[in-house]
Protein backbone atom coordinates (compact mmCIF):
# COMPACT_ATOMS: atom_id res chain seq x y z
CA UNK A 1 0.00 0.00 0.00
CA UNK A 2 2.66 2.08 0.73
CA UNK A 3 4.30 1.71 -2.39
CA UNK A 4 0.82 2.51 -4.34
CA UNK A 5 0.13 5.48 -2.18
CA UNK A 6 4.20 6.83 -3.00
CA UNK A 7 3.47 6.21 -6.98
CA UNK A 8 0.03 7.93 -6.91
CA UNK A 9 1.43 11.14 -5.08
CA UNK A 10 4.74 11.46 -8.06
CA UNK A 11 2.06 10.73 -10.20
CA UNK A 12 0.24 14.06 -8.84
CA UNK A 13 3.26 15.72 -8.88
CA UNK A 14 3.84 15.59 -12.34
CA UNK A 15 0.75 16.66 -13.17
CA UNK A 16 0.03 19.33 -11.30
CA UNK A 17 3.67 20.58 -13.59
CA UNK A 18 1.89 18.94 -16.65
CA UNK A 19 -2.09 19.74 -16.02
CA UNK A 20 -1.74 23.31 -17.34
CA UNK A 21 -0.69 21.73 -21.01
CA UNK A 22 -3.77 21.40 -23.42
CA UNK A 23 -4.27 17.88 -23.74
CA UNK A 24 -2.10 16.46 -21.37
CA UNK A 25 -5.22 13.90 -20.16
CA UNK A 26 -7.05 11.77 -22.62
CA UNK A 27 -10.19 11.91 -20.59
CA UNK A 28 -12.74 10.41 -23.19
CA UNK A 29 -12.94 7.18 -25.50
CA UNK A 30 -12.39 9.54 -28.33
CA UNK A 31 -10.36 12.51 -26.38
CA UNK A 32 -13.20 14.87 -26.69
CA UNK A 33 -16.50 14.18 -26.31
CA UNK A 34 -17.39 15.41 -29.67
CA UNK A 35 -15.35 12.14 -31.30
CA UNK A 36 -12.25 14.02 -32.59
CA UNK A 37 -9.86 11.20 -31.56
CA UNK A 38 -7.01 14.70 -31.74
CA UNK A 39 -4.45 15.46 -29.22
CA UNK A 40 -3.46 18.98 -29.31
CA UNK A 41 -0.07 17.94 -27.90
CA UNK A 42 2.87 19.20 -30.23
CA UNK A 43 6.00 17.72 -28.61
CA UNK A 44 6.00 15.19 -31.52
CA UNK A 45 6.08 16.95 -35.01
CA UNK A 46 6.64 15.58 -38.41
CA UNK A 47 10.32 16.65 -37.84
CA UNK A 48 11.17 14.28 -35.04
CA UNK A 49 8.96 11.63 -35.55
CA UNK A 50 10.94 9.34 -37.24
CA UNK A 51 13.37 9.60 -33.43
CA UNK A 52 10.17 7.69 -31.51
CA UNK A 53 11.22 4.81 -29.07
CA UNK A 54 9.38 2.93 -27.37
CA UNK A 55 9.02 3.75 -23.60
CA UNK A 56 7.30 1.12 -21.82
CA UNK A 57 5.05 -2.00 -22.25
CA UNK A 58 2.84 -3.96 -19.96
CA UNK A 59 1.51 -7.36 -20.77
CA UNK A 60 -2.04 -8.53 -20.13
CA UNK A 61 -2.67 -12.67 -19.04
CA UNK A 62 -5.69 -13.09 -21.27
CA UNK A 63 -5.41 -14.87 -24.62
CA UNK A 64 -8.30 -12.63 -25.89
CA UNK A 65 -8.62 -10.07 -28.41
CA UNK A 66 -7.37 -6.81 -26.76
CA UNK A 67 -9.55 -3.72 -28.31
CA UNK A 68 -8.81 -1.24 -25.29
CA UNK A 69 -8.77 2.53 -26.07
CA UNK A 70 -7.14 4.11 -22.42
CA UNK A 71 -7.99 6.71 -21.03
CA UNK A 72 -5.61 9.05 -19.28
CA UNK A 73 -5.34 11.22 -16.30
CA UNK A 74 -2.79 12.91 -13.91
CA UNK A 75 -0.02 10.83 -15.24
CA UNK A 76 -2.26 7.47 -14.73
CA UNK A 77 -3.37 5.56 -17.13
CA UNK A 78 -6.74 3.26 -17.15
CA UNK A 79 -7.92 0.41 -19.35
CA UNK A 80 -9.72 -2.19 -19.50
CA UNK A 81 -9.07 -6.02 -20.14
CA UNK A 82 -11.04 -8.71 -21.37
CA UNK A 83 -13.28 -9.65 -20.59
CA UNK A 84 -13.90 -6.23 -18.94
CA UNK A 85 -11.41 -6.12 -15.85
CA UNK A 86 -9.72 -3.20 -14.90
CA UNK A 87 -5.98 -1.96 -14.44
CA UNK A 88 -4.47 1.28 -13.64
CA UNK A 89 -1.36 1.80 -14.80
CA UNK A 90 1.66 4.57 -13.82
CA UNK A 91 2.74 5.98 -17.01
CA UNK A 92 6.75 6.32 -16.67
CA UNK A 93 7.29 3.08 -16.55
CA UNK A 94 3.82 0.96 -16.98
CA UNK A 95 3.97 0.15 -13.38
CA UNK A 96 0.55 -1.57 -11.95
CA UNK A 97 -0.99 0.53 -9.65
CA UNK A 98 -4.36 -1.20 -9.11
CA UNK A 99 -5.96 -4.12 -10.80
CA UNK A 100 -9.92 -4.85 -10.47
CA UNK A 101 -10.89 -8.59 -11.32
CA UNK A 102 -14.08 -9.58 -11.74
CA UNK A 103 -15.81 -12.85 -11.47
CA UNK A 104 -17.47 -13.91 -14.42
CA UNK A 105 -20.47 -16.77 -14.66
CA UNK A 106 -19.49 -19.98 -17.47
CA UNK A 107 -22.33 -19.37 -19.74
CA UNK A 108 -22.74 -15.85 -20.95
CA UNK A 109 -23.46 -16.08 -24.22
CA UNK A 110 -21.03 -13.59 -26.41
CA UNK A 111 -20.76 -13.24 -30.48
CA UNK A 112 -17.56 -12.03 -31.39
CA UNK A 113 -15.11 -12.45 -28.62
CA UNK A 114 -14.69 -11.85 -24.90
CA UNK A 115 -13.61 -8.18 -25.29
CA UNK A 116 -13.95 -4.56 -23.78
CA UNK A 117 -12.86 -1.54 -25.67
CA UNK A 118 -12.02 0.72 -22.33
CA UNK A 119 -13.38 2.45 -19.25
CA UNK A 120 -15.03 6.24 -18.26
CA UNK A 121 -13.72 8.40 -15.84
CA UNK A 122 -15.12 11.40 -14.00
CA UNK A 123 -14.15 12.85 -10.68
CA UNK A 124 -12.97 10.12 -8.13
CA UNK A 125 -14.80 7.30 -10.36
CA UNK A 126 -13.75 5.00 -12.83
CA UNK A 127 -16.96 3.03 -14.73
CA UNK A 128 -16.10 0.10 -16.91
CA UNK A 129 -19.33 -1.71 -18.48
CA UNK A 130 -18.81 -6.01 -18.19
CA UNK A 131 -19.53 -8.91 -20.62
CA UNK A 132 -22.09 -9.84 -17.62
CA UNK A 133 -24.50 -6.76 -18.77
CA UNK A 134 -23.15 -4.71 -15.37
CA UNK A 135 -22.07 -1.07 -15.10
CA UNK A 136 -19.45 -0.62 -12.03
CA UNK A 137 -18.77 2.04 -10.62
CA UNK A 138 -14.95 1.97 -9.01
CA UNK A 139 -12.88 4.33 -6.47
CA UNK A 140 -9.79 5.81 -9.02
CA UNK A 141 -7.27 5.18 -6.46
CA UNK A 142 -7.83 1.75 -5.01
CA UNK A 143 -9.90 -0.05 -7.83
CA UNK A 144 -12.63 -1.24 -4.76
CA UNK A 145 -16.13 -1.38 -6.09
CA UNK A 146 -18.10 1.59 -5.07
CA UNK A 147 -21.62 0.33 -6.84
CA UNK A 148 -22.52 -2.65 -9.04
CA UNK A 149 -25.55 -2.26 -11.00
CA UNK A 150 -27.29 -4.75 -13.64
CA UNK A 151 -27.70 -3.21 -17.27
CA UNK A 152 -29.40 -5.88 -18.56
CA UNK A 153 -29.84 -9.63 -18.48
CA UNK A 154 -26.90 -11.62 -20.03
CA UNK A 155 -28.84 -14.71 -20.19
CA UNK A 156 -30.75 -13.35 -23.02
CA UNK A 157 -27.85 -12.73 -24.96
CA UNK A 158 -26.88 -8.94 -23.34
CA UNK A 159 -23.34 -7.81 -23.02
CA UNK A 160 -21.80 -4.83 -22.83
CA UNK A 161 -18.50 -4.36 -25.04
CA UNK A 162 -18.98 -0.57 -25.10
CA UNK A 163 -16.57 2.34 -23.58
CA UNK A 164 -19.15 4.07 -20.84
CA UNK A 165 -19.36 8.09 -21.81
CA UNK A 166 -20.04 10.84 -19.32
CA UNK A 167 -22.33 13.37 -19.22
CA UNK A 168 -22.64 15.60 -16.99
CA UNK A 169 -23.95 13.30 -13.89
CA UNK A 170 -24.75 10.66 -16.03
CA UNK A 171 -22.95 7.28 -17.41
CA UNK A 172 -24.30 6.74 -20.65
CA UNK A 173 -23.64 2.60 -21.89
CA UNK A 174 -24.76 1.16 -24.92
CA UNK A 175 -25.34 -2.74 -25.59
CA UNK A 176 -23.98 -5.81 -27.36
CA UNK A 177 -25.83 -9.00 -28.43
CA UNK A 178 -27.42 -8.33 -31.71
CA UNK A 179 -26.74 -11.74 -32.55
CA UNK A 180 -29.20 -13.64 -29.98
CA UNK A 181 -32.23 -11.18 -31.27
CA UNK A 182 -31.94 -9.27 -28.21
CA UNK A 183 -33.81 -5.44 -27.83
CA UNK A 184 -31.04 -2.73 -28.47
CA UNK A 185 -31.10 0.51 -26.01
CA UNK A 186 -28.85 3.12 -25.16
CA UNK A 187 -28.98 3.50 -21.29
CA UNK A 188 -28.14 6.42 -18.78
CA UNK A 189 -27.35 5.98 -15.12
CA UNK A 190 -26.64 8.51 -12.01
CA UNK A 191 -22.90 8.18 -11.64
CA UNK A 192 -23.17 9.08 -7.65
CA UNK A 193 -25.73 6.30 -6.88
CA UNK A 194 -25.81 3.95 -10.15
CA UNK A 195 -29.32 4.39 -10.34
CA UNK A 196 -30.91 4.71 -13.92
CA UNK A 197 -31.87 7.68 -15.43
CA UNK A 198 -33.59 6.71 -18.71
CA UNK A 199 -33.16 4.30 -20.96
CA UNK A 200 -33.79 4.22 -25.07
CA UNK A 201 -35.21 1.73 -26.55
CA UNK A 202 -33.82 1.48 -30.23
CA UNK A 203 -36.34 -0.74 -31.22
CA UNK A 204 -39.29 0.58 -30.88
CA UNK A 205 -42.46 -1.47 -28.84
CA UNK A 206 -45.94 -2.47 -30.40
CA UNK A 207 -47.73 0.62 -31.36
CA UNK A 208 -44.86 3.32 -30.28
CA UNK A 209 -43.60 5.40 -33.68
CA UNK A 210 -41.33 3.29 -35.68
CA UNK A 211 -42.80 -0.05 -35.05
CA UNK A 212 -44.54 -0.02 -37.91
CA UNK A 213 -41.61 -0.50 -40.06
CA UNK A 214 -41.19 -4.13 -38.46
CA UNK A 215 -43.56 -6.82 -39.96
CA UNK A 216 -46.13 -8.79 -37.55
CA UNK A 217 -43.77 -8.96 -34.33
CA UNK A 218 -40.44 -9.26 -35.32
CA UNK A 219 -39.09 -6.25 -33.53
CA UNK A 220 -39.56 -7.97 -30.60
CA UNK A 221 -36.06 -9.57 -31.66
CA UNK A 222 -34.83 -6.40 -33.65
CA UNK A 223 -31.49 -6.47 -32.39
CA UNK A 224 -29.67 -2.72 -33.24
CA UNK A 225 -27.49 -2.75 -30.72
CA UNK A 226 -25.40 0.60 -30.00
CA UNK A 227 -21.92 -1.35 -29.12
CA UNK A 228 -19.70 1.41 -29.85
CA UNK A 229 -19.03 4.67 -28.17
CA UNK A 230 -21.03 7.88 -29.35
CA UNK A 231 -20.58 11.52 -29.07
CA UNK A 232 -22.03 14.62 -27.05
CA UNK A 233 -22.55 17.61 -27.98
CA UNK A 234 -22.94 19.77 -24.61
CA UNK A 235 -24.34 23.48 -26.70
CA UNK A 236 -27.40 21.25 -28.03
CA UNK A 237 -27.25 18.96 -25.06
CA UNK A 238 -27.50 16.10 -27.40
CA UNK A 239 -26.33 13.08 -27.70
CA UNK A 240 -25.37 11.38 -31.35
CA UNK A 241 -25.36 7.55 -31.41
CA UNK A 242 -24.95 4.55 -33.61
CA UNK A 243 -26.70 1.41 -34.31
CA UNK A 244 -26.77 -1.75 -35.37
CA UNK A 245 -27.66 -4.18 -37.47
CA UNK A 246 -31.13 -5.63 -37.18
CA UNK A 247 -31.84 -9.24 -36.29
CA UNK A 248 -31.84 -11.79 -37.61
CA UNK A 249 -29.31 -11.22 -40.43
CA UNK A 250 -28.77 -12.17 -43.87
CA UNK A 251 -32.58 -13.55 -44.27
CA UNK A 252 -35.08 -10.81 -43.59
CA UNK A 253 -38.22 -11.97 -45.03
CA UNK A 254 -39.90 -12.27 -41.81
CA UNK A 255 -39.12 -8.35 -40.75
CA UNK A 256 -40.51 -6.88 -43.98
CA UNK A 257 -40.21 -2.77 -43.66
CA UNK A 258 -37.31 -0.66 -43.04
CA UNK A 259 -36.27 -1.91 -39.92
CA UNK A 260 -35.88 1.43 -37.31
CA UNK A 261 -34.04 2.19 -35.46
CA UNK A 262 -31.50 -0.30 -37.00
CA UNK A 263 -28.44 0.86 -38.56
CA UNK A 264 -29.19 4.74 -37.53
CA UNK A 265 -27.37 7.36 -35.94
CA UNK A 266 -30.33 8.72 -33.83
CA UNK A 267 -30.13 12.02 -31.33
CA UNK A 268 -31.39 12.15 -27.93
CA UNK A 269 -31.82 14.58 -25.32
CA UNK A 270 -29.50 13.97 -22.80
CA UNK A 271 -31.35 14.44 -19.50
CA UNK A 272 -33.89 12.36 -20.65
CA UNK A 273 -33.55 10.00 -23.59
CA UNK A 274 -36.00 11.99 -25.68
CA UNK A 275 -35.49 11.30 -29.26
CA UNK A 276 -34.99 14.15 -30.87
CA UNK A 277 -33.92 13.04 -34.58
CA UNK A 278 -32.52 10.00 -36.33
CA UNK A 279 -31.33 9.14 -39.59
CA UNK A 280 -31.24 5.61 -41.28
CA UNK A 281 -28.42 4.91 -43.62
CA UNK A 282 -29.38 1.36 -44.36
CA UNK A 283 -32.67 0.36 -44.05
CA UNK A 284 -33.39 -2.93 -44.20
CA UNK A 285 -30.04 -4.44 -43.70
CA UNK A 286 -29.64 -7.33 -45.07
CA UNK A 287 -25.51 -7.65 -45.00
CA UNK A 288 -25.02 -7.02 -41.14
CA UNK A 289 -23.95 -3.21 -42.32
CA UNK A 290 -23.84 -1.68 -38.25
CA UNK A 291 -23.76 2.20 -38.45
CA UNK A 292 -21.60 1.96 -34.69
CA UNK A 293 -19.33 3.76 -35.80
CA UNK A 294 -18.84 6.98 -33.72
CA UNK A 295 -20.28 10.19 -35.11
CA UNK A 296 -17.66 13.28 -35.31
CA UNK A 297 -19.09 16.67 -34.47
CA UNK A 298 -17.59 19.74 -35.93
CA UNK A 299 -18.99 23.08 -36.69
CA UNK A 300 -18.12 24.57 -40.09
CA UNK A 301 -18.78 26.52 -43.15
CA UNK A 302 -21.54 24.90 -45.65
CA UNK A 303 -21.86 26.00 -48.79
CA UNK A 304 -21.53 29.53 -47.49
CA UNK A 305 -23.64 29.22 -43.79
CA UNK A 306 -22.26 28.31 -40.83
CA UNK A 307 -23.69 24.99 -39.40
CA UNK A 308 -23.42 22.15 -36.72
CA UNK A 309 -22.64 19.27 -38.19
CA UNK A 310 -22.15 15.36 -37.94
CA UNK A 311 -19.66 13.32 -40.23
CA UNK A 312 -20.08 9.60 -40.25
CA UNK A 313 -17.83 7.08 -42.34
CA UNK A 314 -20.41 4.24 -42.77
CA UNK A 315 -19.61 0.34 -42.73
CA UNK A 316 -22.05 0.64 -45.64
CA UNK A 317 -19.33 2.10 -47.83
CA UNK A 318 -21.00 5.83 -48.14
CA UNK A 319 -19.86 8.91 -46.15
CA UNK A 320 -22.22 11.11 -44.99
CA UNK A 321 -22.62 14.81 -43.63
CA UNK A 322 -25.65 15.64 -41.73
CA UNK A 323 -26.79 18.71 -39.49
CA UNK A 324 -27.09 17.61 -36.26
CA UNK A 325 -29.54 20.49 -35.15
CA UNK A 326 -32.45 19.26 -37.74
CA UNK A 327 -31.01 15.60 -38.70
CA UNK A 328 -31.19 17.32 -42.69
CA UNK A 329 -29.07 15.22 -45.05
CA UNK A 330 -26.28 17.21 -46.64
CA UNK A 331 -23.81 14.96 -48.21
CA UNK A 332 -23.22 11.11 -49.03
CA UNK A 333 -20.80 9.69 -51.42
CA UNK A 334 -19.22 6.34 -51.82
CA UNK A 335 -16.15 6.02 -50.36
CA UNK A 336 -15.21 2.56 -50.82
CA UNK A 337 -15.92 0.10 -53.25
CA UNK A 338 -19.75 -1.37 -52.85
CA UNK A 339 -22.49 -3.07 -55.21
CA UNK A 340 -25.22 -3.18 -52.89
CA UNK A 341 -26.80 -0.12 -54.02
CA UNK A 342 -27.03 2.52 -56.58
CA UNK A 343 -23.74 4.73 -56.60
CA UNK A 344 -25.98 7.73 -55.88
CA UNK A 345 -27.88 8.62 -52.67
CA UNK A 346 -31.49 10.38 -52.94
CA UNK A 347 -32.02 13.90 -51.77
CA UNK A 348 -32.65 12.01 -48.66
CA UNK A 349 -30.08 9.98 -48.29
CA UNK A 350 -32.00 6.98 -49.00
CA UNK A 351 -30.24 4.61 -51.12
CA UNK A 352 -31.54 2.64 -54.36
CA UNK A 353 -31.35 -0.92 -53.41
CA UNK A 354 -29.98 -2.66 -56.68
CA UNK A 355 -31.33 -6.11 -57.99
CA UNK A 356 -29.70 -9.33 -57.25
CA UNK A 357 -27.92 -8.32 -53.81
CA UNK A 358 -30.37 -10.46 -51.33
CA UNK A 359 -28.99 -13.03 -49.51
CA UNK A 360 -29.80 -16.65 -50.94
CA UNK A 361 -29.31 -20.10 -50.01
CA UNK A 362 -26.55 -20.47 -52.95
CA UNK A 363 -25.19 -17.36 -51.99
CA UNK A 364 -24.93 -14.33 -53.62
CA UNK A 365 -21.52 -12.10 -54.17
CA UNK A 366 -21.82 -8.44 -52.45
CA UNK A 367 -19.01 -5.34 -51.90
CA UNK A 368 -18.91 -5.11 -49.20
CA UNK A 369 -17.70 -7.61 -47.24
CA UNK A 370 -19.74 -7.96 -43.93
CA UNK A 371 -16.85 -6.50 -42.48
CA UNK A 372 -17.90 -3.36 -44.32
CA UNK A 373 -15.82 -0.14 -45.47
CA UNK A 374 -14.92 0.42 -41.86
CA UNK A 375 -15.92 -1.14 -38.71
CA UNK A 376 -15.13 -0.23 -34.82
CA UNK A 377 -12.14 1.30 -35.70
CA UNK A 378 -12.12 4.74 -34.31
CA UNK A 379 -11.94 7.45 -36.79
CA UNK A 380 -10.07 11.21 -36.34
CA UNK A 381 -10.76 14.81 -37.35
CA UNK A 382 -7.91 17.14 -37.25
CA UNK A 383 -9.24 21.05 -36.54
CA UNK A 384 -6.20 22.01 -38.18
CA UNK A 385 -5.94 20.10 -41.84
CA UNK A 386 -10.31 19.66 -41.24
CA UNK A 387 -9.68 16.62 -42.63
CA UNK A 388 -11.77 12.97 -41.24
CA UNK A 389 -8.76 10.04 -41.00
CA UNK A 390 -10.73 6.81 -41.33
CA UNK A 391 -9.50 3.09 -41.84
CA UNK A 392 -10.80 1.49 -44.44
CA UNK A 393 -11.44 -1.81 -45.77
CA UNK A 394 -12.34 -3.48 -49.42
CA UNK A 395 -13.46 -6.77 -49.49
CA UNK A 396 -16.00 -8.79 -51.26
CA UNK A 397 -18.00 -11.46 -49.41
CA UNK A 398 -20.79 -14.43 -50.31
CA UNK A 399 -24.13 -13.68 -48.64
CA UNK A 400 -26.14 -16.83 -47.17
CA UNK A 401 -29.74 -17.35 -46.21
CA UNK A 402 -31.56 -19.32 -44.09
CA UNK A 403 -33.18 -19.89 -41.17
CA UNK A 404 -33.45 -19.30 -37.56
CA UNK A 405 -35.98 -20.16 -34.53
CA UNK A 406 -35.89 -17.39 -32.03
CA UNK A 407 -35.21 -19.02 -28.25
CA UNK A 408 -34.06 -16.60 -25.48
CA UNK A 409 -29.67 -16.34 -24.61
CA UNK A 410 -29.11 -18.55 -28.03
CA UNK A 411 -27.89 -17.54 -31.47
CA UNK A 412 -30.41 -16.01 -33.79
CA UNK A 413 -28.85 -15.67 -37.29
CA UNK A 414 -30.58 -16.32 -40.17
CA UNK A 415 -27.41 -17.27 -42.62
CA UNK A 416 -23.95 -16.95 -42.98
CA UNK A 417 -21.27 -14.85 -44.79
CA UNK A 418 -17.32 -16.19 -46.56
CA UNK A 419 -15.27 -13.51 -47.70
CA UNK A 420 -15.35 -13.79 -52.09
CA UNK A 421 -12.86 -16.47 -52.79
CA UNK A 422 -9.55 -15.89 -54.96
CA UNK A 423 -9.97 -12.48 -53.65
CA UNK A 424 -7.61 -10.81 -50.63
CA UNK A 425 -8.44 -8.19 -48.38
CA UNK A 426 -7.08 -4.89 -49.21
CA UNK A 427 -7.21 -1.84 -46.53
CA UNK A 428 -5.79 1.93 -45.78
CA UNK A 429 -6.09 5.27 -43.70
CA UNK A 430 -8.55 7.76 -46.55
CA UNK A 431 -7.85 11.64 -45.49
CA UNK A 432 -11.61 12.53 -46.09
CA UNK A 433 -12.31 15.62 -46.94
CA UNK A 434 -15.85 16.48 -45.33
CA UNK A 435 -16.52 19.24 -47.91
CA UNK A 436 -17.05 17.29 -50.87
CA UNK A 437 -16.93 13.33 -49.64
CA UNK A 438 -13.77 12.50 -51.40
CA UNK A 439 -10.53 11.19 -50.55
CA UNK A 440 -7.49 14.09 -50.26
CA UNK A 441 -4.97 11.09 -49.95
CA UNK A 442 -5.17 7.25 -48.73
CA UNK A 443 -2.08 5.24 -47.27
CA UNK A 444 -2.45 1.18 -48.04
CA UNK A 445 -1.94 -0.30 -44.56
CA UNK A 446 -3.85 -3.46 -45.53
CA UNK A 447 -6.98 -4.67 -43.97
CA UNK A 448 -6.01 -3.01 -40.37
CA UNK A 449 -8.15 -3.33 -37.34
CA UNK A 450 -6.59 -0.88 -35.83
CA UNK A 451 -7.88 3.11 -35.48
CA UNK A 452 -6.44 6.24 -36.13
CA UNK A 453 -5.50 9.43 -34.03
CA UNK A 454 -4.34 12.50 -35.65
CA UNK A 455 -2.14 15.37 -33.52
CA UNK A 456 -1.51 19.24 -33.51
CA UNK A 457 1.83 18.08 -34.41
CA UNK A 458 0.81 17.41 -38.27
CA UNK A 459 0.80 13.49 -37.33
CA UNK A 460 -2.01 10.58 -38.23
CA UNK A 461 -1.33 7.35 -36.07
CA UNK A 462 -2.42 3.95 -37.10
CA UNK A 463 -0.81 0.62 -37.20
CA UNK A 464 -0.25 -1.54 -40.59
CA UNK A 465 -2.23 -5.01 -40.47
CA UNK A 466 0.98 -7.00 -39.73
CA UNK A 467 0.70 -5.31 -36.40
CA UNK A 468 3.43 -2.43 -37.08
CA UNK A 469 3.27 0.96 -35.73
CA UNK A 470 3.22 4.26 -38.04
CA UNK A 471 2.77 7.56 -38.02
CA UNK A 472 1.79 9.63 -41.43
CA UNK A 473 2.27 13.20 -42.06
CA UNK A 474 -1.40 14.62 -41.90
CA UNK A 475 -1.26 16.60 -44.67
CA UNK A 476 -0.13 14.37 -47.52
CA UNK A 477 0.37 10.79 -45.91
CA UNK A 478 3.32 10.41 -46.59
CA UNK A 479 5.15 7.28 -44.29
CA UNK A 480 7.21 9.37 -41.29
CA UNK A 481 7.65 6.43 -38.89
CA UNK A 482 7.34 2.44 -38.57
CA UNK A 483 8.06 0.32 -35.61
CA UNK A 484 7.16 -3.16 -35.34
CA UNK A 485 5.10 -4.22 -32.03
CA UNK A 486 5.17 -8.45 -32.72
CA UNK A 487 1.29 -8.39 -32.31
CA UNK A 488 -1.97 -7.81 -34.44
CA UNK A 489 -3.52 -4.18 -33.44
CA UNK A 490 -7.67 -4.54 -33.05
CA UNK A 491 -7.65 -1.14 -30.89
CA UNK A 492 -6.95 2.40 -31.25
CA UNK A 493 -4.45 4.92 -31.07
CA UNK A 494 -4.20 7.67 -27.48
CA UNK A 495 -1.72 10.74 -27.07
CA UNK A 496 -1.54 12.43 -23.52
CA UNK A 497 1.58 13.97 -21.50
CA UNK A 498 2.83 11.01 -19.14
CA UNK A 499 4.16 10.83 -16.03
CA UNK A 500 7.76 11.60 -17.25
CA UNK A 501 6.13 14.47 -18.05
CA UNK A 502 6.40 13.94 -22.24
CA UNK A 503 4.30 13.29 -24.95
CA UNK A 504 3.49 9.76 -25.29
CA UNK A 505 1.40 7.98 -28.21
CA UNK A 506 -0.06 4.79 -26.75
CA UNK A 507 -1.71 1.40 -28.37
CA UNK A 508 -2.81 -2.08 -27.65
CA UNK A 509 -0.88 -4.39 -29.71
CA UNK A 510 -1.29 -8.30 -29.25
CA UNK A 511 -1.70 -8.97 -25.54
CA UNK A 512 0.26 -5.37 -24.44
CA UNK A 513 0.19 -1.96 -24.15
CA UNK A 514 2.91 -0.13 -26.26
CA UNK A 515 3.82 3.93 -25.47
CA UNK A 516 6.17 5.46 -27.55
CA UNK A 517 7.74 8.72 -27.20
CA UNK A 518 10.91 10.77 -27.60
CA UNK A 519 13.24 10.01 -24.73
CA UNK A 520 15.89 12.77 -25.42
CA UNK A 521 13.46 15.28 -25.29
CA UNK A 522 13.16 17.42 -22.13
CA UNK A 523 9.56 17.53 -20.13
CA UNK A 524 6.99 19.84 -21.10
CA UNK A 525 6.28 23.00 -19.19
Amino acid sequence: MKTLLTSLIFTGAIFAQTGAQTGADWLHYQGNQEGFRFSPLTQVTRANAGKLQPLWSYQIDKTDKFEVSPVVRGGIMYISEPPSDVTALETRSGKVLWKYRRVYPDNIPTCCGRVNRGVAISGDRIYVGTLDAHLVALDASSGNVIWDVEVADFHKGYSSTVAPMIVKDKVIIGSAGGEFGVRGYLAAYDAKTGKQAWRFWTVPAAGEPGSETWAGTSMKTGSATTWVTGAYDPGLNTLYWGTGNPGPDWNPKTRAGDNLYSDSIIALDADTGKLKWHFQFTPHDMWDLDSTQTPILVDANWKGQARKLVLFANRNCFYYVLDRTTGEFLLGKQYVRQTWAEPTLSDKGRPTLKAGTTPTEQGTTVYPNSPGATNYQAAAYSPNTKLHYVMTRDEGGVFYSGDDTYKAGSWFLAGRFVSKPGEDATGGVKAMDPMTGTAKWTFETGPSWSGVLATAGGLVFTAMADGDMIALDDATGKLLWRYPMGGKVNADPVSYVGADGKQQIAIASGHAIFAFGLRDTPPIN
